[in-house]
Parts: structure tokens; C-alpha cells; sequence
């Protein structure tokens, strides 16, 4: 079982209860075509700034703050020549404009809200509408909302192209909604007050009109995984997973990833806990080996108490084994250069030979196939004839194909398929079973081309195959792995022993992927193991067990994303590989 976690996770302080307000004096920054004076009385410290009537005139404060959080800022000054603006920037980022009301004394205004991590900032104040003078600034730590469930977006705080909306759509909940999401860096961060230290389930109330989108999140200043918006032109809610919250404040952000689309509001909910799982069916395919059914039959008396550990390609799990001292329990491999396409331009491959060797050595093997199209391959810079497996790079058209089952392009897919049914029977002769996954990340944004023209065409594939690999090819040693979020591409439970999902967070999150845990568990009805089919960085053992995300195993993809000691640095490799 994965180790329990300590009560310090994402131990943030409470913004209300431990930290109070600074003032930061102006005079004590650093000017720019401004000076110190003292000739009004009624300033703070020992002297304001002034003379801000040059478009670089300004002055730059230095802040300090202990915790992470969002901080309300307020700007002490005197505009004795009527109403006037500054411009502020934040860390040298524009943050907006605070307006300075016309008046002859030092007052104070509020200029609005910051996202602050813990630690040194610097923020400045520009000349805008110049002729004012800058006495102070002060930071307090931003009240929190009330304890409802629900919270507004337009209440939280903007970066970058974000803005609030209220007229461009109708349905929305409060005041208005944000939008804007268009360029990295664009975000809200709400403020969240949760009334306990406890898990809660938190749905999303969005509104994405330009198709299939996905948006960044973060809980308290940490990556926590990606939300999928699935199109849709009214407001309406979508699970957003489990996440750990404080008592009291915390901030949950979310970021442009696949841009254009609107949020709304955010509601939490106590996460209950969940009931025992029901995956202990025996494999789709009647006729399956022994192995076979005693693979699946081991996965899902490990599913729910422990995850296996993947890695793809033998040569990086000898790098494991070199630099964490440890291999994983299953080697995920690729028939890529099976494709004939590809074997058209003399590529070879030895993943079957692979195979057999991680065999010997007692371990489990998945496949994947990134499938070279069988014709209509463009071959052309950027789009090479070894990209035949993008929908960029072929004119390939499968539902046309499926629709001519006498056309050249059908006999095609036929041969294809018969050529890796061959190499797969060379391991079923073996008497070695295999998580076979073919068709991976069937989406609707169609990024190969198998998925490109809609869930129809892509189910009557996988279907096909199934039939042709079991009924013509007799392969009885697959269990039979299904690895797409989006309910509309499932093939059936009739032919999909485990559901998985390719996840590549942002880097350094190592967060439980519990909304895509959800959505994908939720497929199935929980009868089916779920699997972290592909990984970039590697859930983090600990969260898995506090969020009840249960993945039965997870199959880390080669290259940066193992031994770049970025996506998973060597520590947190040891961690995962000694966990128990």
C-alpha cells in the first residue's frame, strides 16, 4: 500500500489568522524621474514621493510576504489637481490601473487584489495621468468570501488577457463570468473558503462554445492537474475532481491551456468515501489464455490496494534500474515499426524480441501501436512519412474508408491488421499475455488520425480489429485496454477489459489526476480497472491514497520525461520505487 501521508501536505497557513497587514513606505523604493519631498504635511514615515509627470516616472517598493495568498492592496496618496490614475506592474508584470480621486490630503484607496507567492516581490507604480504623490502602500490579507460552496470567478483575480464578461452570454451565476483565456498566462485565481482540512469534490461551471478545450488548475500555488471542458455553448457545470483544502483560505486557479472558454464559478462539496470497486469481471474475450485471465485477474486484486509501476522501452528501465536501483513491474513497448508503411521505407523493429526478454525476466508487457496511416501519407518537411500516425501528416480518411469495404484503402486496414495480428501471435505462442492497447488517445480533438473523423468511425475500427484478431486470427492472449477520457469514443464494455488515460500534467505536478480519475471511472460504472495508460510526470504515491485515486498501474513515457530529472527528478523516482 502507498505510504500514508503526513498531515503536512499543501500545509498552507490560513491568510486570515496568521498574517496582518504591512505597510511599505514609498520614499524607502527605488525612483525613477521622481523625488522624495516633505513640503505636504500629513504623510506617513518620513517623506512621500512626487513628481510623476513623465511616462517612465516612478517608483518601485519592495514587499516581503510569509505566506502564499491573495493579498488586498492599498495605495496612500494625494492627487491635489484633480482625479488621476497609476498604472501598476508586479514583479514587472502589468497588474492593472488603480484610479487616485481628486484630493488636496493623504487618503488611501483600494487598488485592487494580488496573487502573491511567499517571499520578496517587487511592485511598482507608474506615471499614468501624472501630478500625484505616493505615500505608502499596504498589503493585508484579502477578506475571505463566505463558507457558501459556491464561489464566483469574476470575484477572483485576473492575469493577463483574462476579463470579466457579462453580456456576451446569459445563463451565467452572479455578477458575471471570466473570459479571455487566449495566450499563456491568462488565468483567475478564486479565493476558496473551505469550512474543514478535508478532501472536497469540486465541479466547474463554465461555458466553452469553440469546441473541446482543457484549462490548467492549481490548489494553493501547486499544479493539480488539468480540467476538461467538453463543447458546449451554455453555462453548465463539469466534475473537476478531488482536492485537498485548508481550513479557511485557499486559492484554486485556473490557467489557458486549450483556450477560449468562460468560467463561471466553482462550488466544493465533502468527498465521500468511495465504495469498493466492482472490477472483477473476467476478460472480454471468452476464449482468453490462462495468462491472459490471470493477468487481468492479478491487476484487479492489486486495483484499489497497491499501483503497479511502468516504464516505457527496455532501455529506459535498465536507466532505472541504474540510477533508482529498481525496475518497474511492466515494460510498455510499441509495434510502431510493424506498421507497413513504414516497413515500406526499410524500418525494422525488435519490441516482439523485447518482449520475450522482459518476459523471461518475469514481468508484465504492455503494447501500444502508434499505427503509420496505410496510405495517403504527405511526406513533406514537417510532415514526413514517419509522422503517418498525426492526421497532419496523411490524407488518410477512415470513415470514408469503413464506408467501402471493397475499396482499395479497406483491404489496406486488412492487411495491416493481419500483419500485427501476426507478430502478436508469435507472442501468444510463447504462452505470454499482453495489455494491448490500440487506437490510444481517441479524442475529439483527432490528433491521429484514427480519431479524426468522429467516435463512429473510430468505435467500427476498434471493433473491427477485435473481431478480426479474435474470430480470424484466433489471439486469445490480449486483455484488451481502452485508453480515452470522453464517453463518446468508448467502444463497449463488451470488448474493453481495462479503461486508461494518457496524462501529461504541467511540469511538477505530480498530482492524483483524480478528475480524469472520475470521469473515466465513471465510464465504466467502476466494473472495469482504470490505468494510467501513459504518464509524463508520475502521480505522487501519497496523494493517490488521500484522494482514493485509484489507478491499477501507470506506465511512465521514454525520453525527457524519465531521465531528464525535470518531469521526475531521481528523488521523487526513489520515492515512487520505495514505496510499499
Amino acid at each position: 500500500m502507498w505510504r500514508a501521508l503526513a498531515s503536512t501536505i499543501l500545509c498552507l497557513a490560513a491568510l486570515g489568522s496568521k498574517v496582518v497587514a504591512q505597510t511599505y513606505e514609498a520614499e524607502a523604493g527605488v525612483l525613477t524621474g521622481v523625488t522624495v519631498d516633505t513640503a505636504a504635511s500629513g504623510y506617513s514615515g518620513t517623506g512621500y514621493v512626487t513628481g510623476f509627470d513623465a511616462a517612465d516616472d516612478q517608483v518601485a517598493i519592495a514587499i516581503n510576504t510569509a505566506t502564499y495568498g491573495v493579498y488586498t492592496l492599498s495605495v496612500r496618496y494625494r492627487a491635489a489637481n484633480g482625479d488621476k490614475k497609476a498604472a501598476l506592474f508586479l514583479d514587472g508584470t502589468g497588474a492593472g490601473e488603480v484610479s487616485l480621486v481628486s484630493s488636496t490630503t493623504f487618503t488611501s484607496v483600494t487598488a485592487g487584489k494580488l496573487l502573491l507567492t511567499a517571499g520578496a516581490h517587487t511592485l511598482t507604480i507608474k506615471s499614468d495621468w501624472g501630478w500625484y504623490d505616493i505615500d505608502s502602500i499596504t498589503l493585508a490579507p484579502a477578506p475571505l468570501p463566505p463558507a457558501t460552496g459556491t464561489f464566483e470567478a469574476e470575484d477572483g483575480i485576473l492575469t493577463g488577457n483574462t476579463y470579466i464578461d457579462s453580456t456576451s452570454a446569459t445563463g451565467f451565476s452572479g455578477t458575471g463570468f471570466v473570459t479571455g483565456f487566449q495566450a499563456p498566462g491568462d488565468s483567475v485565481a478564486i479565493i476558496v473558503n473551505a469550512p474543514s482540512y478535508a478532501v472536497y469534490s469540486l465541479t466547474v461551471r463554465y461555458r466553452a462554445p469553440y469546441g473541446y478545450k482543457k484549462t490548467a488548475m492549481s490548489i494553493n500555488g501547486s499544479p493539480s492537474g488539468e480540467v476538461e471542458l467538453p463543447e458546449i455553448n451554455e453555462f453548465t457545470t463539469v466534475p473537476a475532481g478531488k482536492v485537498l483544502l485548508n481550513q479557511g483560505s485557499n486559492i484554486i486557479s485556473f490557467e489557458n491551456d486549450w483556450g477560449w472558454y468562460n468560467i463561471d464559478a466553482i462550488s466544493i462539496a465533502l468527498a465521500p468515501t468511495p465504495p469498493p470497486h466492482k472490477a472483477n469481471k473476467a476478460p472480454v474475450d471468452k476464449l482468453a489464455t490462462w495468462e491472459a485471465r490471470s493477468l487481468l485477474k492479478y491487476i484487479q486484486n492489486k486495483y484499489g490496494k497497491k499501483i503497479l509501476s511502468g516504464q516505457q522501452e527496455l532501455e529506459y528501465i535498465d536507466w532505472l534500474k541504474t540510477n533508482v536501483g529498481k525496475k518497474p513491474a511492466i515494460a510498455g513497448l510499441d509495434l510502431i515499426d510493424y506498421s507497413p508503411s513504414r516497413a515500406e521505407h526499410n524500418l525494422t523493429s525488435h519490441a516482439i524480441e523485447d518482449a520475450f526478454a522482459w518476459d523471461k525476466l518475469g514481468g508484465i508487457t504492455t503494447f501500444v501501436w502508434h499505427w503509420n496511416a496505410p496510405s495517403g501519407l504527405l511526406d513533406i518537411p514537417g510532415q514526413e512519412w514517419w509522422r503517418g500516425f498525426y492526421t497532419s501528416a496523411t490524407t488518410f480518411d477512415i470513415a470514408a474508408t469503413l464506408a467501402n469495404k471493397n475499396g482499395a484503402d479497406y483491404k489496406l486496414i486488412l492487411r495491416d491488421l493481419d500483419v500485427i495480428a501476426a507478430q502478436l501471435k508469435r507472442l501468444q505462442n510463447k504462452r505470454i499475455p499482453i495489455l494491448w492497447r490500440p487506437l490510444h488517445e481517441s479524442v475529439a480533438a483527432g490528433w491521429f488520425w484514427w480519431s479524426a473523423k468522429g467516435p463512429e468511425a473510430t468505435i467500427e475500427l476498434y471493433r473491427l480489429m477485435y473481431k478480426r484478431f479474435t474470430e480470424h486470427h484466433h489471439l486469445h492472449n490480449l486483455i484488451w485496454v481502452w485508453s480515452s477520457p470522453e464517453p463518446a469514443f468508448y467502444p463497449g464494455d463488451d470488448v474493453v477489459d481495462i479503461i486508461g488515460y494518457d496524462s501529461y500534467p504541467a511540469l511538477g505536478d505530480h498530482g492524483p489526476v483524480s478528475s480524469t480519475y472520475d470521469t473515466v471511472i465513471s465510464i465504466v460504472n467502476d466494473k472495469k480497472p482504470v490505468t494510467l495508460s501513459e504518464v509524463g510526470s508520475i502521480p505522487d504515491p501519497d496523494l493517490l491514497q488521500v484522494y482514493h485515486a485509484d489507478w491499477s498501474y501507470f506506465v511512465t513515457w521514454n525520453g525527457e520525461f524519465i531521465n531528464d530529472n525535470s518531469h521526475n527528478p531521481i528523488s521523487f523516482l526513489k520515492k515512487v520505487y520505495n514505496s510499499t
